[in-house]
């Protein structure tokens, strides 16, 4: 009983004894979870694989790769109550026995394993009485599916580009615990996840009644991140340009900024303004999207209510507030920094920076870092709970990036700068700025990087996008010197770093892996 326990709450005890590449198997087949009965009792109609639906949800979970990949890039720096936790990561020394990287695979493997047995006792059902629903049960699955696999290919292939590199292991079915796969090529774990997304978008909802559940505007939000990832521009224009078209959403703006309080406009920034624009109620539309408080532009989130006892991503930045007195575990990286307070009239300069920040400017070599307090305020919590916030998975402004960056690869300029100005336009609450000029397209791509920096901080994105874009823009990661204690550059652009590794004890447990590049079996 305490090695079931032990699997249930961790998932990795099965790692710890070599067999770690079928502890998904394992999971979704021989671990009576409680209240789980077994597929014959506990899936008898439509409401049951409905119940079963929900607990998948809940399994998605990207707050490893996001906080490893923020650790990895040039988002952060130690904060003042750091306990030396992930200085190895943030120094580089990265490697096939990190946790993370074995939580990532794991987190994802889980969910494939349990969507196909939810697929598998679906065919038991007999849906005739309502077959739409039944549909539509199935379609947020296979989304679900999809999604994941595009999550482990993300951080896992070597190069999502080529159909014939490695990708991760394809189970279309749940596998007995003792079967072995190698890992498919790319080129195979695509077909499933088109298979999956075509039939999700047949038979989900138009428009789901919230961020929470998928709908197609949400299937189309992951078509058109696959596709831009792997090159496949057309597509991925064509997706995303399905979204802005169809969600009902529009970009989230950064206005009203002013406040009007006894009869006086507040001066942006000043004591009373700042009481009101951090407090739990903001009056700003742009911060009500980061505290829960109204959905703005967000195509897809997964919830993390009040009451929720799963992590939120800001438990990783701070460890009880997102203010200077809440133990911040890590600050944003200065150069980030430097870029939010140096946009004129940007509203994710308060947005993401909370005003107790004790920032201390003229840094030009190593020093202390936690003198340096730049605390990261981008999840500000919800009333009650300061530091739970909805991982917001898919938002309007990665389509008109994904836009942007298909008219850079089609060779127009024009309309690609006037994607990125539709964003900085949202985002200024001094009114619409000037659409910007590139004369080629490495000068798109650079422009194109930093507005993705500045909007997706600290969402999953930077350190992907070095990764794809880094060469042909001719950027690099962008540390300042202040950003640890200890002297620590940048990594190169096409490390091997950039993708995670097969974890170790997954290989020790299934010799046909291989491992990627760089790292030791």
């Amino acid at each position: 009983m305490k090695i079931n326990i032990y699997k249930i709450v961790f998932g990795l005890a099965s790692l710890a004894f070599g067999v770690s590449s079928m502890i998904s198997c394992r999971d979704a087949i021989d671990i009576v979870q409680p209240g789980e009965m077994t597929d014959e009792n506990t899936f008898r109609d439509i409401s049951d694989l409905n119940f079963y639906l929900n607990g998948i949800y809940n399994t998605v979970d990207p707050r490893n790769e996001i906080y490893i990949s923020a650790v990895l890039s040039d988002e952060l720096k130690p904060g003042k109550s750091s306990g030396g936790q992930e200085f190895k990561q943030h120094r580089f020394f990265f490697d096939s026995s990190d946790d993370f990287s074995a939580d990532t695979w794991l987190a994802y493997q889980k969910v494939i394993n349990r969507v196909n047995r939810m697929l598998e006792v679906a065919k038991k059902i007999n849906p005739s009485k309502d077959q739409v629903k039944y549909n539509q049960i199935i379609g947020q699955a296979r989304a679900l599916r999809a999604f994941a696999y595009l999550q482990l290919e993300t951080y896992y292939s070597e190069d999502m580009k080529n159909d014939n590199a490695l990708g991760v292991i394809l189970f279309k079915q749940v596998p007995s615990m003792y079967e072995k796969l190698p890992r498919s090529k790319n080129i195979d774990i695509y077909a499933l996840m088109e298979e999956d997304l075509n039939f999700a978008y047949v038979n989900v909802q138009d428009k789901g009644v919230n961020q929470y559940y998928i709908d197609k505007s949400v299937v189309n939000a992951i078509r058109a991140r696959f596709y831009l990832y792997r090159g496949k521009y057309d597509l991925a224009q064509k997706y995303a340009e399905e979204v802005v078209k169809t969600s009902g959403l529009t970009l989230t703006k950064a206005t009203p900024i002013s406040l009007v309080m006894d009869n006086k406009i507040l001066s942006i920034g000043s004591k009373p303004w700042q009481t009101a624009f951090y407090a739990n109620n903001s009056f700003n539309p742009y911060r009500q999207m980061w505290g829960d408080i109204n959905r703005g532009e967000v195509i897809f989130s997964l919830a993390r209510p009040v009451y929720s006892t799963k992590t939120s991503i800001n438990e990783l930045f701070n460890t009880n507030a997102s203010d200077i007195t809440g133990s911040p575990m890590w600050f944003w990286g200065r150069n980030l920094y430097n870029i939010f307070v140096n946009l004129p009239g940007d509203i994710r300069k308060y947005a993401y920076v909370d005003p107790t920040s004790i920032p201390k400017e003229g840094y030009t070599k190593l020093q202390n870092t936690r003198e340096d307090q730049l605390v990261i305020d981008k999840y500000p919590g919800k009333s009650n709970a300061a530091i739970k916030n909805d991982f917001k998975i898919f938002r309007l402004s990665e389509m008109y990036f994904i836009l942007a960056e298909a008219a850079i690869e089609q060779g127009d300029l024009i309309k690609a700068a006037q994607y990125i100005k539709e964003v900085r336009d949202a985002r200024n609450y001094k009114g619409a700025v000037a659409r910007p000029s590139y004369s080629n397209k490495k000068e798109a791509l650079q422009d194109l990087l930093l507005e993705r920096r500045v909007e997706l901080a600290l969402e999953g994105h930077r350190y992907i996008d070095l990764k794809r874009l880094g060469n042909a823009a001719g950027v690099t990661m962008d540390r300042n010197p202040t950003d640890d204690i200890v002297e620590v550059g940048n990594l190169p652009n096409a490390s091997y770093k950039y993708t995670f590794p097969i974890p170790n004890k997954e290989i020790q447990g299934n010799k046909n892996l291989v491992q990627n590049k760089g790292y030791s079996r």
